[in-house]
């Protein structure tokens, strides 16, 4: 391989070479504008790169680009003969840059991050539908909650809004979350009383709480207009922990319907006192709108589909 150190004056491999791209962009946005200083912020660098770059060309070249005169540049015959083939063959490498990333985009790895006790209990068992569907397309699943970066590699975020994100990201609504007391069906006589219009929450009730989401009592209390709950019983590190000592019959854990649905299915849960809608709700969140058609667009539609009972 010869670089051009390895050329000697005058051999083949001198005259051939084409001057830097940096110049020639330089020089094409200069051109177009006939004005180094508007060429400048185009190109986000300042008046006087522009005009070092103009002029290393003119150097190189052997002639004169512009006629400078009154502060003012004008194109000399050979500036306008190399503008329009500079112009040229910039439009043909963007053409060909845009194609190379729209076939990039449409093989890539998507990865699509979703609250843990979400993705667990309710994204995974529903996945291979959508995998179906899109058999060509790799999607990895990531457990995330709370606040992001799409900056960090993320494409997709599900995320309940019980934090504040950018305003430039995109949010397009999934459903409102739901929440109730859950427990296991053999122990809601003793946890739960009989009581007129309907069961009421037991006075020795076994509470479980997570330090994920403390207020989750509170808020299912305001909700459903019940009384406060006590800090009393026993605390998980996890929502998903306190849903699965639940399930283990240790006491009586807040959950949300789209996380124990599918055991109130199975008998595994049951929910003496239904649900409340808490006043947050889940997004699916991009860096920007989703386009008709894309990946993205189906994704949406496909989500809001699970928030019919009839599709669970």
């Amino acid at each position: 391989m010869l670089s051009d150190k390895d050329c000697e004056s005058g051999s083949p491999f001198a005259s051939a070479r084409l001057p830097s791209l940096i110049a020639l962009r330089s020089f094409e946005a200069a051109a177009r504008h006939e004005n180094f200083s508007r060429a400048a912020t185009e190109l986000h660098i300042t008046h006087g790169a522009v005009s070092r770059a103009v002029r290393l060309l003119e150097e190189e070249l052997g002639v004169p680009l512009f006629e400078r005169r009154n502060r003012r540049v004008f194109l000399t015959d050979a500036g306008h003969k190399l503008a329009s083939a500079v112009g040229e063959g910039l439009d043909v490498m963007q053409q060909a840059v845009d194609a190379l990333r729209a076939s990039v985009r449409q093989r890539q790895r998507w990865v699509l991050s979703c609250e843990p006790t979400l993705l667990m209990r309710w994204l995974l068992p529903r996945w291979p539908a959508f995998q179906a569907q899109h058999a060509g397309t790799e999607i990895c699943l990531a457990a995330g909650g709370g606040p992001f970066s799409f900056a960090g590699g993320l494409d997709l975020a599900i995320r309940r809004d019980d934090f504040d994100w950018p305003e430039s990201y995109y949010a397009a609504p999934l459903f409102a979350e739901k929440v109730g007391p859950v427990c296991r069906p053999d122990k809601v006589s003793r946890w739960f009383t009989a009581n007129a219009p309907g069961p009421e929450l037991a006075a020795g009730a076994e509470y479980l709480h997570t330090r994920t989401r403390p207020d989750a009592w509170q808020a299912w209390a305001r909700a459903a207009g019940q009384p406060a709950v006590g800090p009393g019983g026993q605390s998980f590190d996890h929502f998903y922990f306190s849903l699965q000592a639940a399930v283990a019959g240790l006491g009586v854990a807040i959950g949300s319907w789209y996380q124990v649905c599918d055991d109130l299915e199975s008998g595994v849960l049951s929910a003496p006192l239904g649900f409340a809608e808490d006043g947050s709700r889940y997004y699916l969140l991009s860096p920007e709108p989703f386009e008709p058609g894309s990946l993205q667009a189906n994704l949406l539609v496909w989500l809001r589909t699970l928030n019919d009972p009839l599709q669970v």
